[in-house]
């Protein structure tokens, strides 16, 4: 009797142990199977603050200047411990510029670009711009399969294309509105980079390309302006 009791506690044990095995064998294995196939595909979402570069000494910002963009990054691993990426996204931005450069046109629609001059009386002045955007990314980060919170430094290049923008200018009993200036580059280009820890990170952008073509001038001078962007850019798994 006693013999029995023995051989069914052996069995029991036995059977306890295949059961923890098998489990732990399929806990290894699903881990691997994430590790293998887990990357830092995000949405992001990031504010601004707008900066004009390379302003004609008669130019200057004034008022608040700045942005909001967002989109989705899909995220490409090159190494096998997928701490290092490329990134490629699409998404949508949306900024303003206060300043005192004034857009207009002439009766024979060519445009005029003049600087306004600081003692004149006037409401608003404005360029506003909306942006598809495609960034592309060289990332690296401290996250594995398992941890979400983790140290990131992403950089890379940002093309995109102004789809709609608007020069807008008021005075007591005067509104101006463009939105068709030819010399408007629609196409831009800049550098990012954004660094920082978890869901909070410092964003920079820097404009390569001017925002006008050379045939924009303000005293026989082209109107080379870039723009700044300096903000916090929210990565959402």
């Amino acid at each position: 009797m006693r013999s029995y009791s023995f051989l069914k506690l052996v069995i029991i044990l036995l059977l306890s142990f295949s059961a923890f095995a098998q489990d732990s064998l399929v806990k290894t294995i699903d881990t691997a199977e994430v590790y293998k196939k887990y990357r830092e595909d995000q949405f992001y979402l990031g504010v601004t603050f707008n900066l004009l570069t390379n302003k004609p000494t008669e130019i200057e910002q004034n008022g608040f200047s700045g942005g909001m963009h967002f989109g989705f990054i899909r995220d490409m691993p090159i190494n096998k411990q997928r701490n290092f990426a490329i990134g490629i996204g699409a998404g949508l931005s949306m900024n303003t510029y206060n300043q005192n450069l004034f857009v207009g046109e002439t009766a024979s629609e060519e445009s005029i670009f003049n600087s306004i001059d600081s003692s004149k009386d006037y409401d608003k002045n404005w360029l506003s711009t909306y942006l598809i955007e495609a960034p592309i990314q060289l990332r690296w980060r401290t996250s594995t399969a398992t941890n979400y919170k983790f140290w990131r430094i992403y950089t890379g290049l940002q093309l995109g294309y102004v789809y709609a923008y608007k020069f807008h200018f008021e005075e007591p009993g005067n509104q101006v509105t463009q939105t068709d200036v030819p010399e408007f580059n629609r196409y831009r280009m800049g550098l990012t980079f954004s660094f920082g820890y978890d869901t909070f990170n410092f964003y920079f952008y820097y404009n390569l390309n001017p925002f006008f073509n050379n045939e924009a001038q303000i005293n026989g001078s082209p109107i080379e302006i870039n723009s700044l962007k300096l903000g916090l850019m929210f990565y959402i798994l």
